[in-house]
């Protein structure tokens, strides 16, 4: 298995097959798929033809920081508690997103070193070529394991569903901070619930904040 697809992929298989305390049934041939993982990995941030680094020292969007701290967050929980499935799955969903944005352009360094930081207990090999490439020439057991800012793991917006009668019928996106006041007007304004209502006063209208509205009728 190492022969053929490298100690990282392996390793890296063996951890996302579940829990460590689960039996886990054996199948060669998903190895590939943790191989697949960091060859998108490694493409994102190495240019496959020249080997020449895809990272610049720009600004990432406000949603790929996001992305990224809310990674960390929940990758660092994991580790902790030896959840390495859910840490792997954790990695390939910031990585998938990060696809989008490296085939419009180089990606921010401010994103690629913590990713490579929370591979490292996982792939060290892979992690340890990605950290010297990024300019660094001591080992990435060095560095500090990245720490998640708060204040991006609160979200911008909060999606409301809206229930009439107890179904769900629609949904109102509103700012995270929004009083039940402005949530209520939006709900009522909405299409499907001016159609539900007919020109008519609901009977009722409960606001929960942060979590869903529900309208009788």
């Amino acid at each position: 298995m190492c022969e053929n697809y490298g100690a990282d992929t392996f390793r890296l298989y063996e951890m996302a097959m579940g829990p460590l305390d689960a039996s886990r049934p054996w199948n060669t041939r998903d190895v590939v798929g943790m191989q697949r993982f960091l060859q998108r990995l490694w493409r994102n941030l190495v240019d496959e033809t020249t080997g020449d680094l895809k990272v610049g020292d720009h600004a990432a969007d406000v949603e790929t920081m996001r992305f990224l701290h809310r990674t960390i967050d929940g990758v660092s929980g994991d580790l902790q508690d030896l959840r390495f499935n859910t840490a792997i799955a954790k990695l390939i969903e910031l990585n998938n997103h990060l696809t989008k944005l490296a085939a419009a352009g180089p990606l921010p360094r401010a994103v690629a070193e913590p990713l490579v930081l929370m591979l490292a207990p996982l792939t060290p090999h892979v992690a340890e070529e990605l950290w010297a490439k990024l300019g660094h020439p001591e080992s990435l057991a060095y560095a500090p394991f990245p720490l998640a800012e708060v204040a991006m793991l609160e979200a911008d917006t909060v999606e409301y569903p809206v229930q009439i009668n107890g179904k769900v019928r629609t949904r109102v996106t509103m700012p995270a901070g929004a009083d039940p006041a402005a949530v209520q007007a939006a709900a009522l304004a909405d299409p499907k619930v001016v159609g539900a209502l007919g020109g008519h006063e609901p009977k009722k209208v409960v606001v929960v904040p942060g979590r869903m509205v529900n309208i009788v009728i």
